[in-house]
């Protein structure tokens, strides 16, 4: 399992590589007196430098960008700085992502890490097996003005689908996508306490009281709007439903 992941990092850095090729991590050179030098190639040197960058790819490839970046807008509107903490708001979004994600990786699973233990498939042919399931799902999200935009960046001008868009473009096209879709839905969620706060701060300076800050006062509606209309429960709902779960 754990060479399985090393190899994932393949996907960005060495998108040229077949299913058929094969992965040398130590080369031997014979002398001519008979002794032998060991050397680990350059090649295993690349793929360790990709796996510290696993973890924030995953990040970016899935949907805790779209639920973080909104989870933050929500926070913002409602007036508090600092609850939920930063902890608690991460936390939510990665088991947000755990359970939006679930099918594609169970597909991964069953059709990549599972063969790969049986001893079915190379780890190279596992691997593109697992990037078809990530590269379906990345696409179902991301605007096709995005992809053309990076795909023309990047210098493919003539791709017959998108399907045929390669990693690397695909990654940035989505990321962007998820930050413009997170912001439509933030500022959805941002217009109702915004409304809020108007109104108590018209009403404060109908009365007069020009020294008392509005914030203070809308806080406590906001709260009780957020908690009549179950707030977390309707956040969640759209944000599942947003990549197309329940739909």
């Amino acid at each position: 399992m754990l060479r399985f992941l090393i190899l994932c990092g393949l996907i960005f850095f060495f998108p040229q590589v077949s299913a058929n090729d094969g992965i040398e991590a130590l080369s031997v050179t014979t002398n001519p007196d008979g002794s032998q030098e060991y050397s680990v190639t350059l090649q295993v040197l690349a793929i360790m430098t990709a796996f510290s960058f696993i973890p924030a790819a995953l990040i970016m490839m899935t949907s805790f960008t779209r639920i973080i970046v909104v989870l933050a807008i929500l926070r913002q509107a409602i007036g508090l700085q600092q609850s939920p903490s930063n902890q608690i708001l991460v936390g939510m979004s990665l088991f947000l992502t755990f359970f939006i994600m679930a099918p594609i990786f169970s597909k991964i699973y069953d059709e990549a890490v599972q063969p790969y233990i049986n001893e079915e498939m190379t780890s190279v042919q596992a691997l593109h097996a697992a990037k078809e399931p990530m590269k379906a799902f990345m696409l179902s999200q991301t605007r096709i003005k995005d992809l053309e935009t990076f795909a023309k960046i990047a210098g493919y001008d003539k791709l017959d689908s998108p399907e045929d868009t390669p990693f690397v473009v695909i990654i940035p096209a989505f990321v962007t996508s998820e930050l413009q879709t997170a912001f439509i839905i933030g500022f959805m969620f941002f217009i109702p306490f915004l409304i809020v706060d108007l109104v108590v701060a018209s009403v404060l300076m109908a009365m007069g009281m020009m020294m008392l800050s509005p914030m203070i006062v809308s806080l406590p509606f906001k709260i009780m709007l957020f908690v009549l209309v179950d707030g977390w429960s309707l956040v969640m709902g759209t944000l599942a439903r947003s990549f197309g779960l329940g739909a």
